[in-house]
């Protein structure tokens, strides 16, 4: 009696899941079921997907990890450029303002393009780490915007009421306010780096064999550029849903806490 319980218990709390498990199940068979009456009236063999699948692994690989370091390197960035803007020594303030308004004014391929072809008469930087310094230059004047909202939605009165208990200024925003700030910053960075995971795409313009130039590269050779762009275009997918599902569960990691009773 009591397996029976615990089953209907197991059941009851997982209904919604089960629900959407196979909501989601009998949407990809409609999908199979509909592509199977129309495929012979396109010109793509979809069908060669699973073939070409295991191909891209070398490029999906090299997008997670140009983006990683990337996002890595800009939020370092951003973070000391966020904590300039926010300052009130007005140099500092006045060169994050003029970093922001630079580098959010101009495209990422043009700044991708800089590093790469336009330092080159100075310093020769292979394509990897251009791209990686490119995407984090870029997400640095972002991520800086963001943080400098975090910190601003912090309530003033605890920062005064730090001062007001002997701590320093640096004190009161290591201990106070960049807590609270990190954590009201957690969803729009989320954003961010999902965005910067598709920016990375771009890298394919300076002969980085990620996904794109990948997809390309066997476009070239078996002439099958939609089934190719297609196979990239999952990984993206794949790739993306992981990014997000990581910030959901730090999102609600960090809310814990938010929660009253």
């Amino acid at each position: 009696m009591d397996s029976i319980k615990d089953k209907k218990s197991w059941f009851e709390k997982n209904k919604i899941n089960l629900g959407k498990a196979a909501s989601v199940a009998g949407f990809f068979l409609i999908i199979y079921v509909v592509w199977q009456n129309i495929k012979h009236y396109f010109p793509w063999n979809f069908g060669v997907i699973p073939e070409y699948f295991p191909l891209f692994k070398a490029g999906a690989l090299a997008t997670l990890q140009i983006t990683t370091f990337g996002i890595l390197f800009g939020l370092v960035l951003g973070i000391i450029i966020g904590l300039m803007r926010t300052s009130k020594i007005w140099i500092f303030d006045s060169l994050a303002r003029f970093y922001i308004f630079l580098i959010r004014g101009t495209p990422l391929l043009l700044q991708l393009f800089i590093i790469y072809y336009g330092l080159s008469s100075v310093v020769k930087i292979p394509g990897y780490p251009a791209a990686i310094i490119a995407l984090g230059i870029h997400n640095a004047a972002y991520i800086a915007e963001i943080f400098r909202g975090a910190i601003t939605s912090v309530d003033r009165g605890q920062r005064e009421a730090a001062l007001s208990i002997g701590m320093t200024s640096w004190q009161s925003m290591k201990r106070i306010i960049l807590p609270q700030a990190f954590k009201r910053a957690i969803p729009p960075l989320g954003n961010q780096f999902i965005i910067a995971l598709k920016d990375s795409s771009l890298a394919s313009t300076i002969a980085v064999s990620e996904l794109i130039l990948k997809s390309r590269q066997l476009a070239s050779s078996n002439f099958m550029m939609m089934e190719m762009l297609v196979v990239a275009g999952i990984y993206y997918l794949l790739l993306t849903s992981v990014f997000t599902y990581i910030v959901f569960r730090v999102e609600r990691k960090l809310g814990v806490s938010d929660h009253r009773v």
